[in-house]
């Protein structure tokens, strides 16, 4: 039998100052076919961009399918397959009883990643992995779509 196919996504985020402009950009690849979306804000963090880059990529998906999701960002990683529970457990509240950052953002990933069976991927950044590469291309190009840039056409 043969193994069924996933969807490999590549993600990333970035921002110039932090906070400061910021884009996220997402590599999606299903066999053959290839989505590269990206956008970004003019005031924003790093952490926030990585987040919606994921957001993105899985809010195109139509319908459930097996996931790999790359990512360079521990804390996107770490929150999504760790702190999560906890943060539900104790009402988006840290161990100290501040409010969780972002909360508005992991709140939309648990449900959207709740559809789908997702295996997720720490990659090194910058380390030569080419999905993690465009998935930083694409990041870049939504820090200038973020500063109201009119950013160079895909490819």
């Amino acid at each position: 039998m043969a193994e069924s196919r996933k969807l490999e996504i590549w993600t990333d985020g970035a921002c110039k100052g932090n906070p400061g402009p910021g884009g996220w950009g997402a590599l999606l690849v299903w066999g053959e076919h290839r989505l590269e979306l990206f956008n970004g804000e003019a005031s924003t963090t790093n952490n926030r961009m990585e987040l919606s880059a994921v957001l993105a990529a899985l809010t195109v998906i139509k319908r459930p399918c097996p996931v790999v999701i790359h990512t360079d960002s521990s804390y996107v990683r770490e929150g999504i397959t760790k702190w999560i529970h906890g943060w539900k457990r104790t009402g988006w509240k840290k161990s100290g009883g501040g409010a969780v950052k972002n909360a508005d953002l992991w709140q939309k990933l648990d449900a959207l990643s709740a559809k789908h069976s997702i295996e997720w991927r720490w990659v090194k950044g910058h380390n030569g992995d080419p999905g993690n590469e465009r998935a930083d291309e694409l990041a870049n190009l939504g820090v200038e779509a973020g500063l109201g840039k009119r950013p160079p056409k895909i490819s």
